[in-house]
């Protein structure tokens, strides 16, 4: 293995074809587009690929800096009632990425199954992060401590850094997304949007309270969140007395960008949508419990980040403890006052 190069890497000549590996989340993806785009403006000749999970790559189709989409069906893959299709298929997608001769590959997961694909991607270059888990730096020929109290954005900029490229501006070339639908057509002209719903149950401030907070605004709130979660959504229009509407699981993720790209501002839980509107410049309310805004916060100067100061954060939980009270201690008031603090509100 290669040490940790103290000066960029010197390529004998300008890489041809890049693979970037970084699959999922929706909030991981925009965090990987300055990356992209640094890597694109460095290397603009080269084929660029991309390996994405299935369902989230549709917010990636036709962006003008990549050139092909790797589908990895993980949810499907990982069913082990499927296992007998699964095995030739994963066997499939390990040969042709194999075949594509890639010169660089960037595992910007730091997980096992990246760092297989690292491993099957068989790049002459295999970068990656020292400090990732799961065993996965043992994949990579040059690696770099990412650090654990920084950004993802910047993080994942070193190690575009590493590759020589240009890092001093941060820029989101979001991909191409509806400027105009039925769907927009139909909403308010002023609006704001909220998204109730996270990943992680412990990160999630109480739909009601959303709910009551919508109720509070002198503008209509749109509601959103994935189809899963559509019940969250539900509640929260529930409790706003008639001045939420509900598009809780009705959007695709490109009609998702365009909504929240019309939105005054965004009110949200730490999700990927909140990852959407600081990459669009909307700003964000975002409410943290147990989750650390210094690494997952929205990105930018133009965002508020309401969390209580206790000892305890962050605890990374994914359930919430006996207490919760780092959420619960969050009162509907305090997050409207912060809103009305920093936004000229009008109906």
């Amino acid at each position: 293995m290669n040490q940790v190069p103290l000066q960029p890497i010197s390529f004998p000549r300008a890489p041809e074809k890049i693979l970037i590996i970084k699959p999922s989340a929706l909030g991981d993806i925009i965090h990987t587009l300055p990356f992209l785009a640094a890597t694109r403006a460095t290397f603009p000749k080269a084929e660029i690929h991309w390996v994405v999970a299935k369902g989230l790559h549709t917010l990636l189709e036709e962006h003008p800096l990549i050139n092909r989409l790797w589908l990895l069906d993980k949810d499907r893959w990982k069913q082990l009632s499927r296992l007998r299709e699964t095995i030739p298929e994963i066997n499939k997608f390990r040969k042709e990425l194999g075949e594509e001769r890639f010169d660089v590959s960037i595992d910007l997961s730091g997980l096992l199954r990246s760092g297989l694909i690292t491993l099957a991607a068989n790049a002459r270059y295999k970068l990656g992060f020292s400090d990732s888990d799961e065993g996965s730096p043992l994949f990579y020929t040059h690696k770099i401590e990412g650090g654990k109290q920084i950004h993802a954005v910047e993080r994942y900029l070193k190690l575009a850094a590493m590759m020589g490229c240009d890092t001093s501006t941060v820029n989101f070339p979001m991909p191409p997304y509806p400027k105009d639908s039925l769907l927009l057509a139909s909403l308010p002209e002023h609006f704001c949007v909220m998204a109730p719903s996270a990943g992680k149950e412990a990160n999630r401030w109480p739909a009601d309270r959303f709910g009551k907070l919508a109720a509070s605004l002198p503008l209509p709130s749109i509601i959103i969140s994935n189809k899963a979660d559509s019940g969250i959504g539900a509640e929260t229009v529930a409790n706003s007395n008639n001045k939420a509407i509900n598009l809780a699981g009705k959007t695709s993720l490109k009609e998702l960008v365009s909504l929240i790209s019309r939105a005054r501002f965004l009110v949200t839980n730490d999700t990927g949508p909140m990852h959407i509107a600081a990459a669009l410049n909307i700003p964000v309310f975002a409410i943290f419990g147990p989750a650390n805004p210094v690494r997952t916060g929205p990105y930018g100067t133009i965002h508020t980040v309401i969390q209580e100061q206790k000892n305890c954060i962050p605890c990374y939980r994914r359930k919430p403890c006996a207490h919760w009270s780092c959420m619960k201690n969050i009162s509907v008031e305090r997050v409207r006052q912060t809103i009305y603090n920093n936004i000229a509100l009008y109906k």
